[in-house]
This record gives structure tokens, sequence and C-alpha cells, in this order.
């Protein structure tokens, strides 16, 4: 219980005290008389007992802000209002109330066909930009904030429930209606309500780094029920696939982790707050080199590097954008729009200069053979409603995987002849069974025909061979070519080759590096640059082959084969990539890859690192080689980690590179999301504290070695500092200062503190 002084009595007491002081002449120097104790204050108000609410969270997913659309009024007559309840985990893990917000911040947007003929069909609007207010209104105790340049604006009044933790309403306390609320807005329309909040602390008094934010609530106000947009063309789980995701919110509350703009706003939804045509239409913003309303300005973003190329993209644009390219084909629509045909059939100027930025409607320049100038975007349902000219046609979906489909390739028999006598030639001969469709290809049939050129002269066209040794990895051989070989009449293709192989006894390995083009029907044709053009690759199933078998069993099988040690796979790459065709030869799996890409082969066209030092006094980026580092291999990890990771650039840069700051430039997903190209349930450490997939050793040169594990992490962490390196040595690593001759390496120390589970455990330290 609380004691409260009665303070009538306590006045009374000081009264007495100078009375007997002045009695005394106060010079005596002995002390007064006591006064008369104090009566028994009333009783303090129960506080809430502990546990029952937080004021703190440690992350921004442990607080909920929840609103339900009959507590809000942002259209019509009628003052704002607004009713939300907060709700954070406590030590337990349970959901309580979460008290003490002292700033939030609401967005209202509004979903509005649009009359004119220019434009999205339906539109976002804000209100609080109808209301020339800004993109949103703050709410504090006060009544007042500051906003974001330091001045002090009027905001409406939080107040707590003090009968209710955790509940806190808005109003507006100053002259006319708060700015979120539209007096002539439809409240039969949709309307979008978010809220951020402010100032939210962990448990060690840090603010949260991520911006907390509530869910979006999307309702129509006459009748206070929740409504489903129908301008939502993109979900934030597409985004998800390249962007990664923030940990936490779970199924149907996704949010994407890594936008850099603003901090990121984590949901398309709270985007379009700011990024809607009005917005767009300021002059702040018109003189940028692109459009700032969401679909046009996503549009730029992911055709950056192309338009940059091409000279299309200017001004602002070219500077933040130019060196932004998409990971999957450009022309793939449903890369980001995965949940409905809108984007097929609302068609408007704006959306597809967005990536045909050289196009210019208002002269005609570029529309088409013909220029066709177009004043507005009431033609376009005309030409592009249906057929080819359609986006779904125009731009070839779903045409490569079908072709890729429907074009089948395998190893149907292989012979092997070894000359008698170390000098004589060796013989291979393998047949392969070429179908298109279910059907033979017909006699004559030749790869050629519709193989793409090889900037190495010649045509992508050839079967790659390798052997195989007994714990599966690959040592690449030489390639048989498929340019002018032609198909016998019953759709069989015969490669042979003659020479020096010494391939008695081996376990063979083949794949194929097969690039064609087919045409807009889906049938292969030749890569002329034809209209409606697509890259197919062949996804020829690879073949191993012992040879001293005459069936070909008993072959060692590639660790690549081998999904129980693979700790990574091709979704993982073709969750943002869609498929690997654009990609390099357009080989489509990791058994092809390895043909080169293998722990084996020693050397790198990418020896050095580059890392952008500065501007130079035309703004272009000034490039330094990266001190005391050097790569010398193929391996496929190590390729994949530098290239991922900014670390494998030329003299000039590269798509994804460190800049200045050491900061990764352009690389989509959050660094640290091992998950975005290795298996959820991936334990990369065996028991033994090697790699689960057996790895022990990376050839660097002829006979000289190196260890995988720190040839691992090094090739994401060569940029951080000189002490990782050192690290790496210090803990049993085998490195290129010290390399070995032997392949039979120990196996590095690194499981003992990084293996899954551990204090430093990748699965901790590099947790998404």
């Amino acid at each position: 219980m609380n004691n409260k002084t009665n303070v009538s009595v306590l006045a009374l007491a000081l009264a007495s005290a100078i009375s007997l002081s002045a009695c005394s002449g106060g010079d005596d120097g002995k002390d007064g008389v006591d006064g008369v104790t104090g009566g028994v204050g009333l009783p303090g108000s129960q506080g809430l007992p502990a546990g029952s609410f937080v004021d703190t969270v440690d992350d921004a997913a442990d607080l909920v802000l929840t609103l339900a659309p009959t507590d809000i009024v942002v259209t019509g007559t009628e003052p704002f209002a607004v009713k939300f309840t907060a709700s954070g985990k406590n030590a337990k893990g349970d959901m309580v109330p979460f008290v003490g917000l002292d700033k939030v911040a609401f967005y209202v947007t509004n979903l509005r066909e649009n009359t004119a003929v220019t434009g999205a069909p339906m539109q976002w609007s804000n209100n609080a930009l109808v209301n020339e207010f800004g993109s949103s209104m703050y709410c504090t105790p006060e009544g007042t904030a500051t906003a974001r340049g330091g001045s002090v604006v009027d905001a409406c009044t939080l107040v707590e429930d003090a009968e209710s933790p955790g509940t806190y309403t808005g109003t507006w306390e100053h002259d006319g209606n708060a700015p979120v609320v539209v007096a002539d807005g439809d409240p039969n329309s949709m309307f979008r309500v978010m809220v951020r909040t402010y100032n939210v602390v962990d448990t060690s008094g840090v603010e949260i780094s991520d911006k907390v934010l509530s869910a979006p609530v999307d309702f129509i106000p006459a009748t206070g029920e929740l409504a489903i947009s129908a301008k939502d063309l993109v979900a934030n789980a597409t985004c998800i696939q390249c962007h990664s995701e923030i940990a936490g919110y779970g199924e149907g509350y996704q949010r994407i982790a890594n936008i850099d703009a603003h901090h990121n706003y984590q949901q398309v939804e709270n985007c379009i707050a700011c990024h809607n045509p009005a917005n767009a239409a300021d002059s702040e913003y018109t003189e940028l080199g692109f459009n700032i309303d969401f679909g046009p300005m996503v549009h730029t973003i992911h055709s950056g590097a192309y338009n940059a190329e091409s000279g299309a993209l200017t001004g602002e644009a070219l500077e933040m954008f130019g060196n932004i390219g998409s990971p999957n084909d450009l022309a793939d629509c449903t890369s980001c729009h995965q949940s409905d045909q809108g984007w097929n059939d609302n068609i408007y100027a704006q959306a597809c200069v967005g990536c045909h930025m050289a196009v210019n409607f208002e002269t005609g320049e570029g529309h088409s053979e013909f220029n066709l100038a177009q004043a507005d975007d009431s033609q376009c349902m005309a030409c592009h409603g249906a057929g080819d000219l359609s986006p779904a046609i125009a731009h070839k979906i779903g045409k490569r995987a079908a072709a890729i489909a429907a074009l089948e390739v395998n190893v149907s028999d292989i012979s092997y002849i070894e000359g008698a006598a170390i000098d004589d030639v060796d013989s291979i001969s393998v047949i392969l069974e070429v179908k298109f469709d279910g059907q033979a290809v017909a006699e004559g049939f030749d790869f050629t025909d519709y193989a793409m050129p090889s900037k190495h002269g010649g045509y992508l066209a050839d079967i790659m061979v390798g052997t195989v040794d007994s714990v599966g990895f690959i040592t690449e051989k030489f390639q048989m070519s498929l340019n002018g070989v032609k198909a016998d009449i019953d759709g069989k293709v015969t490669l042979t080759k003659i020479g020096d192989l010494d391939l008695d006894g081996e376990s063979l390995y083949l794949t194929s590096s097969i690039l064609l083009c087919n045409d807009k029907a889906g049938e292969l044709s030749a890569c002329d640059g034809s209209e409606y053009q697509n890259r197919i690759s062949v996804a020829m199933p690879t073949l191993y082959w012992n040879l001293a078998e005459a069936d070909g069993s008993k072959a060692n099988i590639g660790r690549l084969s081998q999904p129980d040690i693979m700790t990574a796979s091709e979704d993982g790459c073709n969750t943002c990539h869609g498929n690997l065709t654009n990609h390099h030869y357009g080989n489509l799996t990791f058994t092809q890859c390895a043909s080169c890409h293998n722990s084996k082969k020693s050397g790198s066209f990418f020896k050095n690192v580059y890392t952008q030092t500065g501007i130079d006094d035309s703004g272009e980026p000034v490039w330094e080689t990266m001190p005391d580092v050097e790569f010398n291999n193929h391996d496929l990890v190590t390729v994949v980690h530098r290239a991922h990771s900014g670390i494998m650039t030329q003299p000039n840069g590269a798509v994804m590179y460190r800049d200045a700051n050491n900061e990764l430039v352009n690389y989509p997903a959050v660094q640290t999301d091992c998950s975005a190209c290795h298996k959820e349930d991936a334990k990369l450490f065996a028991d033994d504290g090697g790699l689960t997939s057996g790895k022990r050793a990376i050839a660097v040169d002829d006979n000289a070695f190196i260890s995988p594990v720190a040839e691992a992490c090094r090739s994401c962490h060569a940029h951080a500092n000189p002490a990782a390196y050192a690290h790496f040595r210090s803990n049993g690593a085998t490195t290129l200062e010290d390399m070995a001759t032997t392949a039979d390496l120990p196996i590095e120390s690194c499981a003992t503190c990084h293996a899954e589970g551990k204090t430093y455990g990748v699965d901790k330290v590099h947790g998404s």
C-alpha cells in the first residue's frame, strides 16, 4: 500500500514551526518542538501485475497493432476518430498489452476509380496528400509532434485507456478536421489504414531497428466491412522471393526484409501510401527521370541496367538504378505478377514506359515500326487487349518453359575403345536420343540450326564429358561438339571423339551445355534475333556411366546428384532467378555447372577482387584492387559466394559489388540469409566436423590444394578485414599461402564453434 501525507496537516505543522521559531527569536540555536504526526494518506491505485504488460520488445515482430474498421473515421464530416490496441510479447512468450506508446503515425489511402483517359483504371489516393498535409499524420499525447525536418506540427491527441492498458484512441483537438479525413470521400469505396509506431525500445533501451508497422486494414467505411483490394497485382510473397523475409510475422502477414529505400516499409500495401499518381504529379518528383507511382517505378528499377545500356535511363534514375537488372528474364512479367491477370488486362502507357523507356507516346517514336503517337490511353486495349500484342504473348510468357519441357535429349548408349598401346589413339562414341513433343526428331535434325552462337566461336551445343572418382568428385575431361552432327532416321545423334583419352575402366560423367532459340509458337527456330524469340536450355539428365561394365552400371555418382549431402538446390536459385537459362551458358542444374565449376579445377578468370574506393570528377566510380586477396579456383561454392557477396568483380566493377563504404550493392536479399540459396533444413557440417558434402579439399594449382570450409567462408568474408583471414588460418585451414601438395587435408576446426546449434553456429550468426 502507498501512504500519502495529508497536505493540510503538513501545512499546519509548517506554520507551527515558523511560529515557534519566531517566539524564540530564531537565534538560540535549539531545535523546535516536533510537529503533530500527519494522518494516513489515501491508498494508491493498484498497479498492473508483473508480466501482465510490457513496454519493451526484443523485435519489431513482437509488437502487434490491431485496428477494427468500426473504430476508424477517415471520411465524411464526422470528426476523426481511431481506436487500436497494442500487444507485445513478454518474457514467457505470451502476448500482453503494450503500454506507454508516445508517438504513432497514421497513413490513410483510398482506392478510387480513375475516370480520366490516362493512367491505371484504379488508383490510390492518400488522404493527407489530398489535404496538402504530407503523407501521414502523427499522434502524440501532447497533440503536437516534431516532424522529420525538425518543425513542430499539429498532431492528433493520443490517449491510452487507463482502464484498458494497451488500448489507444486518437482524436483531433485542433481547428477543423484531421488531415487524414477527406470530407468528400466516397464511404462506399475502399480505404486502407496503416499505423507506424515510434520510440519503441528493447529491454536494453536500444530502439528497435526495423520499422514497427501495423498490418494494413482494408475496409468500406459505409458498412464497416473488411474489403479486398482490386489493385494489388503483386503480392509481398513475390517480392520476398528475391528480397528475403523478416522473420516472426507468419503466413498471411509476410514482410519484405531488404528494401533500402526509406529504411523499408516492408509491404507493398504500405509503399503505395506515397508511391501513387497524386504524389508522382508533384513538381518535386517530375524531374527525377522516372515516375514514382508504384507500378511504373518498380518497372523502371528492375529494368534499370537494360535502359541504362540503351541510353533511355536519365537523370537521377540513371544514378540510382543504372546498375540494377532483373535476376529473372526481364520480359517475364509473371516473375512479379503471380496473383491474377490484372497486369495483362489493365494496360496504360505509364506502366509500359516504366520498362520501355525509349518509347515516346506523344511523338510515337519507338511505338511499333509505325511510330504510333498516342494522346492518351483510350486506344491501348484496341491493340493490346488480346492476341499477339497482349502483354502475356508479347512478353513470351510460358513459351520458354514449354519448349524446354518439349525437347528431350537422353544418352542411350556409350561405347569406348582403348588403344592397345600407350601411344595408340582411343575412341568414344555417345548416342543421343532426341525427341520434341514426344516424337523423334526428323532425319537430318541438327542442333546447329537452332543453337546460340558462342562468343568463343562456333555454337553453344556441346556434351561435356568428365570422370567421377569414388567419392563423387568430378574432373573435367573434354567436350563433344554437336555442331553439324545430324540425326539419323530414328532421331538419334551419334557423337564420336578420337584421341589420347585414357578412360579405360573410368566412371564417366556426361552433361549437356546446349542453348537454343524458339519462336512465339514455342517451336525451335534459328537464333537470328527475330521478334518474340527466346533462349531455351536443354535439360538433358546428367548421366553417370561405368566403362568397366558393358551396360554402364555401377558407376560412381557425382556428389551434386546426391541430394542427401547437398545443402543447396536449384529450387533456391529459381526462387529468385525463375530459371538459370539466362545465366552463363544456360545451364539449368548444378550438375551441368559442375563440368567447369568443380573442386578439382584450379584457376580463376576473376583472380583479383576490385572494390569501389570513390567517385572521380565525372561522377564515375573508381575501382581498386583489394590488397592481399586472391582467388584461384573454379569451385561452384566459391564462385556463387563471391558473385553474390560482391567480390567477383572486374577492374570496372560488376553488377554486384562493394562500394566505398564496404556496403554490398545490388544484391536483393539479406546478406546473411543463407536460406536464400541453401535448403531450409540444411546441415552444413557433418558429424566429423567436415562439410556435409564430403568435400575436403579444393585445387588451386597442379597438385596444390586448400581447405574447403575456409574458402567457402572467405569467398564471402574476404571483404571484412584481415582478421577474418587470420582467423581461418589459426583454426587449421590450409590456405593459398601454405597450400598443400595433397588433397588429403586435415579437417578444419571450424565446426567446433560454428556448427549448427553452437554458440556461434552459422544458423545463429547468419540468421536473417
